[in-house]
């Protein structure tokens, strides 16, 4: 009896780590697939993509110098074609987990199509990304991405 009790409460904590390992891995799997359809959306000019995978509330500190805080006025830049890329790659570096809530921290290459500010020039930028699940379901809350300044 007394072996039973040390293997339960040897292998309780283990069991338990596991499995919140395992949980962290199938959420870090669902945001970075999250994060790749936000870029496809934003590369293909898909304004009805983007509007599933944003919130009503989306706050964007957007690489043009302004804060967008108006999920309309976000879609409406892309409808325009003033957000418009010839060709956008998202690299996800760092998850952070909390409750109904992953940070994602990384770098984008980006080349903006004609018209667009940066028009054919390749733009290496750092972001943020903040996920939020609200009704069952993760929504980009909050991004930032800022172009990083060549150092030639």
């Amino acid at each position: 009896m007394l072996k039973y009790f040390l293997f339960v409460v040897v292998m309780c904590p283990v069991i338990t780590v596991a499995l919140a390992q395992s949980e962290t891995s199938a959420l870090r799997e669902e945001i970075s697939n999250l994060e790749q359809a936000h870029a496809n959306a934003i590369l293909k000019g898909d304004a009805a993509a983007l509007d599933t995978l944003m919130d009503d509330n989306v706050t964007v500190n957007h690489p043009t110098n302004r804060i967008i805080n108006e999920k309309k006025d976000l879609l409406d830049l892309i409808r325009q074609g003033i957000i418009r890329y010839t060709s956008f790659e998202r690299y996800p570096e760092k998850f952070l987990f909390f409750d109904n809530m992953v940070i994602v921290m990384g770098n984008e290459t980006v080349v903006p199509a004609m018209g667009a500010p940066n028009e054919g020039k390749t733009l290496i930028r750092r972001y943020t990304n903040i996920w939020m699940k609200k009704d069952g379901k993760w929504r980009l809350t909050v991004r930032h991405a800022n172009n990083v300044c060549s150092t030639q």
